[in-house]
């Protein structure tokens, strides 16, 4: 991994000036497994320079680059390792309105866990809101934190330009109308910026950064999606009238591994997709798990800006019934890349397409245990992949699409990735 801006707070009072080195991602947008729609667990991309957090108001400035866009109604949690406090998670839940205790005890336990699954020994709570929302859940997470023997080095709240220190009391941090601070201005937020790491305006903006085409890109992309089903017919009519259908799937599939290699190759040197067509056959070819694990497996994370690139221009464009695929590809690169806001908002469309598609549900539960990027290792190379689908037969891997000529989710690569994820839990809870 490369080094990233961190976050620094010392064990007693208010942050101090240190330098941050690494983070690790933790979902914005991810919904609590227990209570979707409720609470999300957010985890911040990563940071090309390092700057120093020396007051309230510099690690209030940093926060939002953190995240990749500016906190509202939210609690964050940042977790810091010894003996510089240097930053290792920043996690963000959406604050219950009202308050709720049950809910409180979930976002506890849960920030209380990924924490010390990283074995950090500090943290600082912020929450962007008014006082009665803050208070009760910033008390819950503080004792959760306490019983898991992480220390609270600082307890603020952020409303209105201004912030307050709950070290002993909200009135006790500065006075009654709290200390203004500028977000935007701040040395550190500027340095940030330029070094490009921009803030946008909420969560709000990335979801819109990944929501749907629409007017004539939409239409355009109904009429060359059609066309791709179109050819997928073809392919099924010609071949089945001599052999059996699996011959076709992979026959499709040997089509479909093509355009992946194409257009990874042309994003990776720059460039982008010239036709609509491009990105339709690719997300209908997306659907044989062959051609997904395979895109999977060339998923370098060296390679990562221009597969967040290529990922996104599929799942924008991509129509109803074929965006689940690119979409949990697009969640794995932005986990790879520490964004995990981007992460989480991808698994929604990955979901909201295909309720129980299993990569995707993999991920999220991978994301919200706060796994670092480091771990977002490839399951399989391209090779390993073709000789698994090689050496099983079909009705052994997956059951054909009688309709489309695919195989249903699931997966050599998934399969994987699951034991992957089975070691990695273990040693986080070791």
């Amino acid at each position: 991994m490369h080094s990233r801006v961190g976050a620094n707070t010392a064990s007693g009072g208010s942050p101090q000036a240190v330098s941050m080195t690494y983070t690790i991602p933790a979902g914005d947008g991810a919904k609590h497994p227990q209570r979707a729609g409720k609470t999300g667990a957010d985890k911040q991309p990563v940071l090309a320079v390092r700057v120093r957090a020396d007051s309230p108001a510099a690690l209030l400035a940093i926060i939002p680059h953190l995240l990749g866009f500016a906190p509202e109604s939210s609690l964050v949690i940042i977790g810091t390792e010894a003996p510089r406090g240097t930053v290792r998670v920043t996690l963000r839940y959406d604050l219950p309105d009202p308050p709720e205790r049950e809910l409180a005890a979930e976002i506890a336990d849960h920030a209380a866990a990924v924490l010390a699954a990283q074995r950090l020994g500090a943290a600082t709570v912020v929450g962007y809101g008014p006082r009665e929302l803050v208070r009760p859940l910033a008390a819950v997470i503080g004792g959760a934190l306490s019983l898991a023997g992480i220390a609270v080095s600082a307890t603020l709240r952020v409303q209105g330009g201004r912030y307050w220190s709950d070290a002993g009391g909200e009135e006790a941090g500065g006075p009654d109308q709290g200390v203004p601070f500028d977000e935007t201005g701040h040395p550190a937020s500027v340095a940030l910026t330029a070094a490009g790491q921009p803030v946008l305006a909420g969560r709000g903006a990335i979801v819109a950064g990944l929501a749907p085409v629409g007017g004539i890109a939409a239409e355009s992309m109904r009429q060359a999606t059609r066309l791709a089903e179109r050819h997928v017919s073809q392919i099924l009519a010609k071949v089945t009238k001599s052999t059996r259908v699996g011959a076709a799937r992979h026959l499709i599939a040997a089509q479909g591994l093509a355009a992946v290699s194409s257009l990874i190759g042309i994003y990776r040197a720059g460039g982008q997709y010239s036709t609509d067509y491009q990105l339709a056959w690719l997300s209908v070819t997306l659907k044989d798990l062959r051609v997904r694990d395979d895109a999977w497996a060339r998923m370098d994370p060296q390679d990562r800006g221009a597969h967040l690139r290529l990922w996104t221009d599929v799942v924008r464009r991509a129509q109803p019934g074929y965006v689940a695929g690119p979409a949990s590809l697009l969640a794995f690169v932005a986990w790879q890349d520490g964004n995990g806001a981007l992460a989480n908002i991808a698994l929604d469309r990955a979901l909201a397409d295909v309720s129980g598609y299993s990569m995707a549900i993999l991920l999220r539960q991978v994301i919200a245990a706060g796994t670092p990027p480091a771990m977002a290792r490839l399951p399989l190379t391209p090779a390993e992949v073709a000789a698994c689908y090689d050496d099983l037969d079909k009705d052994d891997l997956c059951d054909e699409d009688a309709d489309a000529g695919f195989c249903k989710d699931g997966g050599a690569a998934a399969e994987a990735a699951d034991r992957h994820r089975g070691d990695q839990e273990a040693r986080l809870g070791e």
